[in-house]
This record gives C-alpha cells, structure tokens and sequence, in this order.
C-alpha cells in the first residue's frame, strides 16, 4: 500500500523529495519488524535505510552511517535500547537527532523513562503504516529544517568573523589611545 497522504501532504511543499534521500537506521532485533518497517519505508520512496538486528553493533553502525533519524526497538538481547538511547544522547547533545522508540511496551513508566533518555517520539507495535510515515516524515521535516538553520548560523559566523576581528582590534587601539 502507498502512502497518497504523505506524498500529498509534502508535494506543495517541494520537501518530500528531500525528505525521501534522508537516512534512516532500523534497530530492531526482530527480524520480521524489520523487514515491516523496510517495506514501509521503500514504498514511500525512502531509499536509504540500513537495519540491523544485532543491538551490540548500534553504536558504530550509528557513527559508520550517520542516519538522519533512527528507529529503535527498547527491549532487545545484548544491549537495551534504553542503553543505545543514553549513549547516543550523551554523544550528540546538542544536535537535533530524532529517535523514535519503537516498543509494545505502553505503560506510563516506559514512556517517561524513554523520554527523560531521550527519545523524540513513540511508535507502538504493531504498527500502522499511515501512522510510521506521517511520524517519520514529520520528523525528517524538522532534522532538514534544523540542519538549514545550522548551516546558515555557520555561514553568518563565518561571515561576521572578520567584522569583529576588526572591531575587537579597533577597540583594542581606541582603548590603548585614551590610556
């Protein structure tokens, strides 16, 4: 089934297609939600997703693929998602890098102990496809957007540097003449 309502929703915007060469990193150590979510995925005409269902290769598939946006089971053999969850955080603080906590687990406890890891937002299992791609397109949205902002405060930074180098110096002179 294609997803009409995420292609239409972004189509006037001229984002969808931006938002589709995003990456996405599948962490799920069930292999049937994998592929699910694969599906999904490369039915919505996302095309570059990496998965993996071994957790305690998370962190350097993480570093090795640079995702936009993960999508990570919380209770998995080995290393927890809780754990990968933490660790990421603790790693890119200050970046915008949504994660979504993909869990069966509903109850209240889970839900604030995910968000107070880190989490961005939620996906329960067993998942509805509508609901995947609206959240995930949603999210995408404002990584791009967050990634513009970054690159357009570096670029003034860069462009005001030599300005304030002068007017530190002048400073520095006018303040040495009246001494």
């Amino acid at each position: 089934m294609s997803s009409p309502l995420v292609h239409t929703r972004f189509r006037w915007q001229g984002d969808f297609a931006a938002l589709t060469r995003m990456k996405i990193l599948v962490i799920d150590d069930e292999a049937t939600n994998v592929a699910l979510l694969e599906d999904m995925l490369a039915e919505a005409g996302y095309s570059r997703v990496k998965s993996i269902t071994d957790s305690r290769v998370a962190l350097e598939t993480y570093d090795a693929f640079a995702p936009d946006l993960l999508l990570l089971d919380l209770m998995m053999p080995h290393v927890d998602g809780f754990a990968i969850l933490e660790s990421l955080r603790a790693k890119d603080g200050d970046i915008f890098f949504p994660i979504v906590v993909l869990t069966a687990d509903v109850n209240e406890r889970t839900k604030r102990r995910a968000l107070g890891s880190g989490a961005t937002d939620f996906l329960v299992k067993t998942f509805d496809q509508l609901e995947v791609l609206l959240r995930i397109a949603n999210l995408l949205e404002t990584r791009r957007l967050h990634l513009l902002l970054d690159n357009q405060l570096a670029a003034f930074e860069e462009a005001v540097r030599p300005r304030s180098i002068e007017l530190r110096e002048a400073r520095s002179n006018w303040l040495d003449t009246t001494e």
